[in-house]
């Protein structure tokens, strides 16, 4: 059983000597312990820090990405190094490397496909009032659109077995941890959370500049996904929003032209038909939107299943090698 901790950086050279250190060696029911370093464009010695640390693996980006392609670019490294469990941690020290038994034990026991390490969010001294509402709030609604029941789900200290790290695949450069929620939750994927510990913050968060920002970019991300995974519903309603009124106003007009048998209503004719006409184009735009939807599951799961072969190589290859 081979654990891979992967860690996103972006000029991280002063802190990823503390979340190296306090990352564990081994661990029971592992058999082989390994580092990965995703460098997301950094301008400082991040790269020479992590070679000098002895990590493992390091891959870099050409560029400042963010970092939701950071983590997907992990999982991919993560994969073709032949990991069977990955586990996701900050290069900001924010997380608790001792942790890491923990949201690796139910993955180990077979019972989770993702676990979600879920930080105390009332107990944290640094985070504002404002902040911990809009964690709450913001868990609330990523609930209801994912079914899952996760306490944080803005939390990136997080392990996943390799089936669901190949069935996963991030569209959003800004963060990886609402949509890999809504993602495993339209999948089927079993998720369990797990209490976790936390360092004392070492520096600002560089993904939210504003509160402002941060509720943009994540109800963006949220409208998104569930865009892309119930497009029927989504346009449907939509539709409706358009077409009740089009239809109340046109059965007005009739009311009025036929029954009562009055003239000059024409305006409300006029309306009625853009609204009716808007509502249809949404309608016919959710069907398009549900054929690309069948279209693109079919190639991510044919994506899948390249992985998994190419995976497969790996430990074919790596049993060879041992024999």
């Amino acid at each position: 059983m081979k654990l891979i901790i992967q860690i996103p950086c972006y000029n991280e050279e002063t802190t990823l000597p503390q979340v190296i250190e306090d990352l564990p060696q081994e661990l029971p029911g592992i058999d082989r312990i390994e580092y990965l370093v995703i460098d997301d464009g950094s301008t400082d010695r991040t790269v020479e820090v992590a070679r000098d640390l002895g990590v493992h693996h390091i891959t870099s980006l050409k560029s400042n990405r963010g970092c939701g392609a950071a983590f997907q670019q992990g999982l991919q490294k993560c994969i073709e190094l032949g990991a069977d469990i990955i586990v996701n941690t900050d290069g900001d020290n924010q997380y608790k490397g001792s942790c890491v038994e923990s949201i690796v034990r139910p993955i180990l026991e077979g019972t989770a496909d993702i676990v979600i390490g879920i930080r105390p969010i009332e107990e944290i001294e640094d985070f504002s009032w404002l902040k911990k509402k809009l964690q709450r709030i913001g868990s609330y609604v990523a609930r209801r659109f994912s079914g899952e029941e996760v306490a944080d789900t803005t939390s990136g200290f997080r392990a996943f077995s390799a089936d669901a790290a190949m069935h996963l695949h991030i569209t959003t450069p800004y963060s990886h941890t609402l949509e890999t929620i809504i993602q495993g939750g339209r999948l089927n994927m079993k998720i369990e959370q797990v209490p976790i510990g936390v360092n004392p913050t070492t520096r600002k968060s560089r993904l939210m500049t504003s509160m402002s920002q941060y509720i943009r970019r994540s109800a963006f991300i949220i409208l998104r996904s569930y865009i892309r995974y119930s497009p029927r519903q989504t346009f449907l309603f939509l539709s409706l929003i358009f077409g009740i009124p089009g239809l109340a106003i046109c059965l007005r007009f009739l009311y009025y032209s036929f029954i009562l048998d009055q003239s000059g209503y024409v305006q409300s004719l006029i309306l009625a038909a853009v609204l009716l006409l808007m509502s249809f184009q949404l309608l016919v735009l959710g069907i398009i939107a549900d054929l690309v939807g069948l279209n693109r599951s079919m190639l991510q799961e044919n994506y899948y299943l390249i992985k998994r072969e190419f995976r497969g190589r790996y430990h074919q290859a790596q049993d060879g090698e041992s024999e």
